[in-house]
């Protein structure tokens, strides 16, 4: 049984968090906290194992209850709950930065917020299952300019499968990883840190004129398409370039998986992994169907693992799809792919 301490300002929010928890029989909530020094105390006192902590309290906020856990030996998971808008993505990222070990976007009109019930579950259970240190990277025994890539498209319920897959890639894997993940702008930096405590390679946001890189990971920024471009190098070496598009969102979004896959056939043709995870709507179909015509491969995760199918369908009906296969089983695929295009290219 996992003992979970509920920490929020609203008796509204406190009330719907636990009862959507405990519609699952894994989950014990041990108390309820109204702002940040309540909570320390019930910390202290409840010992749980998880903890969701609202950002903006009265007495204590959740970034000074993050910096106050950060001088003791022993804390709880952290799940930080954000708010919606440019001053939450800039805190959530504070708080990543701090220790929080993942965060929740709260929906903006209460009446959709017990609509993430199965999406807190997840995450909270998901916690309990990673590491309780970061991952140390290792310099990769091959650098510069990426001549493969795996790309990865992702949107609802993408997050915690992103941990399992780029936990499970090895770090001397022999290409460059771009992951496009449908989030609110701001939100992508928050991401990324985190990803970087989890996964092989070392990950960052995206940056206009970013090189994809052998053995590092770029999250697609938020708010803009990520395209790659071809380029040259100095000493005449092709590499793809991260461009940053501003151009009209595409299926609703900005970034696209679509974008990120139609750019990158034209770049890395018959060098592409290409992976499509959890994620409602049409992104990810034409792109899959790109990257098959110029000769890559396609892959999905298995229906049973993804909290929803809409992407990965998108895929299918285009007949884009080379191999389903359950998460798990993902990245030894991605693994074997790539070596087995490095030597094909040697």
């Amino acid at each position: 049984m996992v003992k979970l301490l509920i920490v929020d300002d609203s008796v509204f929010m406190r009330t719907v968090i636990r009862d959507m928890v405990t519609k699952d029989p894994t989950i014990e909530v041990v108390g309820t906290a109204s702002n940040g020094l309540e909570a320390l105390e019930k910390i202290q006192s409840l010992e749980p194992d998880l903890v969701t902590l609202d950002i903006e309290m009265p007495k204590m906020n959740g970034i000074q209850v993050l910096e106050e856990l950060k001088k003791q030996r022993k804390r709880p998971k952290i799940l930080m709950l954000s708010t919606l808008t440019s001053e939450g993505a800039e805190m959530t990222t504070r708080a990543i930065r701090l220790g929080a070990d993942d965060f929740m976007l709260k929906p903006k009109d209460i009446p959709h917020v017990r609509v993430i019930g199965n999406e807190l579950v997840t995450k909270l259970k998901h916690l309990m299952m990673l590491p309780a240190s970061p991952v140390v990277h290792k310099v990769p025994a091959t650098t510069g300019p990426a001549s493969r890539v795996v790309l990865i498209g992702s949107s609802a319920g993408g997050p915690p499968m992103l941990d399992t897959l780029l936990a499970a890639i090895p770090q001397n894997l022999p290409a460059g990883i771009i992951v496009t993940q449908h989030m609110p702008i701001g939100f992508t930096a928050a991401l990324a840190e985190r990803f970087n405590r989890i996964a092989s390679m070392p990950v960052k946001e995206t940056e206009n004129g970013d090189v994809v890189q052998t053995g590092k990971i770029l999250l697609s920024k938020a708010g803009v398409h990520t395209i790659i471009s071809n380029d040259i190098d100095a000493n005449k070496t092709r590499m793809g370039k991260i461009i940053h598009s501003n151009t009209a969102p595409l299926h609703g979004v900005r970034p696209a998986v679509d974008k990120t896959f139609e750019s990158a056939a034209k770049v890395y043709g018959k060098n592409i992994v290409s992976v499509i995870l959890s994620g409602m709507g049409n992104d990810a179909g034409a792109g899959a169907q790109a990257i098959k015509e110029a000769g890559g491969i396609s892959l999905l995760c298995d229906e049973k693992d993804c909290l929803v199918y809409g992407m990965a369908r998108s895929a299918i009906q285009k007949n884009a799809v080379d191999k389903v296969l359950p998460l798990a089983k993902l990245g030894p695929e991605i693994e074997r792919l790539v070596h087995q295009m490095e030597a094909t290219n040697v």
